[in-house]
């Protein structure tokens, strides 16, 4: 994508496999779960993983004759990444964290990770990254869990279709970090209703609870922080020298929070807390969300209803009036409109309710394939939602004492946890 496009944008038992109830001698160095979060695991505590590994982008088209506006010309397939044994092998989907494409950094450490034990590894992007929203989901409102993993489901229908004369495969797995770990919850569900798949084994790596709640968390950290337009306009513009000069101008790259924390690992911003940064990536991946919806839809929110935007447009003007909404915004006003179409009776605190864990926890209780791990200071969990998840998933869960939200996935104990899952 052209950087000015960019700029609008991001502007723009056998319970489980390999996975134990509790974790000790746990050595992961960071405590504080807010620099854990943005920073990650330091390079000398990180898994020795291959630097290289073959990975080919593949692309395929989910819904045939989806018209496409022109300011969305550079996703009109669905990009997604394949990394392919020599050899007969299970083939692991990768679904990755909130507006994450398929090369965000963290899929790069799931999709090394997994190839390295042996496994064809194939990386997708985020449904709500227009990477699959503009080609592939039918709602063009991403957002409902259940909805999303039924576009997902599609997806990899038609990328096992696409790759099973070219790879040997024994069987299918899924991991899913973040947000897509939510999804891939769902997802596990779903296969186990269709039988297309028929998934092995599912982890899921740190998976908001409820995904109203956890928004609501990031986005008051925003509003925390952000007082105007103004104090979010100047972040951004920081944000976008450092893009200037650590990423390649032409490359079709959207802002994402994976971007965001690796630019401030990069060079740190000065006066900028971690919260605040935090807050931002988050408004920067709801904003890029809203846009491509609202434009996708013709919902008529930020741009006209009928009004094509040329690649010329500047497109500032959408940027300032979405930075003002929050997550809220989008599931109150575009989100619950569009679901109670077909459950008009439905209250919003009843559909945030259906678009979480819990709404699916009779199965994940009793699912034998589905793993998880997650971190106890996760800044997106409540004591009660990890209590939760410690009776929901029982053996089956792996929770460690620290690590942030997804902060420890390169830590080498995540790592080995993560092969062994796969692998035993």
């Amino acid at each position: 994508m052209r950087l000015r496009l960019t700029t609008l944008l991001a502007l723009a038992v056998l319970s489980s496999p390999g996975l134990a109830a509790e974790v000790t001698d746990y050595e992961y160095p960071l405590v504080d779960p807010l620099e854990a979060t943005v920073l990650g695991t330091p390079a000398i505590y990180k898994a020795d993983l291959p630097e290289r590994i073959p990975i080919e982008e593949k692309q395929v088209l989910p819904l045939r004759g989806r018209a496409v506006p022109d300011i969305f010309w550079y996703t009109a397939t669905l990009h997604y990444a394949l990394s392919r044994q020599p050899g007969e092998a299970p083939l692991v989907f990768i679904v990755p964290g909130t507006g994450a494409n398929f090369n965000a950094s963290k899929s790069l450490i799931l999709q090394r990770t997994l190839y390295q034990a042996g496994l064809h590894v194939v990386s997708l992007p985020s449904p709500i990254h227009p990477n699959f929203l503009v080609p592939a989901s039918r709602s063009r409102r991403p957002g409902l869990l259940a909805e999303d993993a039924e576009d997902i489901y599609r997806v990899m229908q038609l990328i096992v279709r696409q790759l099973q004369n070219e790879l040997q495969i024994s069987r299918y797995d899924l991991v899913g970090y973040s947000l897509g770990a939510t999804h891939a919850a769902f997802l596990a569900k779903l296969d186990d209703e269709r039988r297309s798949l028929d998934f092995t084994r599912v982890l899921l790596i740190n998976p908001p609870v409820n995904l109203a709640r956890s928004a609501a968390i990031l986005d008051a950290l925003f509003a925390r922080h952000f007082e105007s337009i103004a104090d979010f306009s100047d972040l951004f513009n920081r944000l976008m020298v450092q893009f200037s000069e650590f990423y390649d101008p032409t490359e079709q790259v959207l802002f994402s929070d994976e971007m965001v924390y690796d630019l401030y690992r990069r060079r740190p911003l000065p006066d900028s807390t971690l919260e605040a940064l935090i807050g931002a990536a988050f408004r920067l991946v709801s904003i890029n969300l809203l846009f491509t919806s609202d434009v996708m839809a013709g919902l008529g929110v930020l741009v006209a209803q009928n009004h094509e935007i040329a690649l010329t447009e500047s497109l500032t003007p959408y940027f300032k009036a979405a930075s003002l909404l929050d997550f809220e915004f989008y599931a109150r006003q575009i989100l619950y409109p569009y679901y109670l179409k077909t459950s008009p009776d439905l209250s919003f605190e009843e559909l945030a309710e259906r678009n979480s864990l819990r709404a699916i926890g009779d199965y994940l209780s009793e699912a034998d394939k589905v793993g998880l791990m997650h971190n106890e200071d996760d800044l997106l969990l409540s004591e009660d939602e990890l209590e939760y998840l410690r009776r929901l998933f029982g053996e089956r869960a792996q929770i460690y004492p620290k690590g942030g939200h997804a902060g420890n996935m390169e830590y080498k104990d995540n790592v080995a946890d993560v092969i062994d899952f796969f692998t035993d």
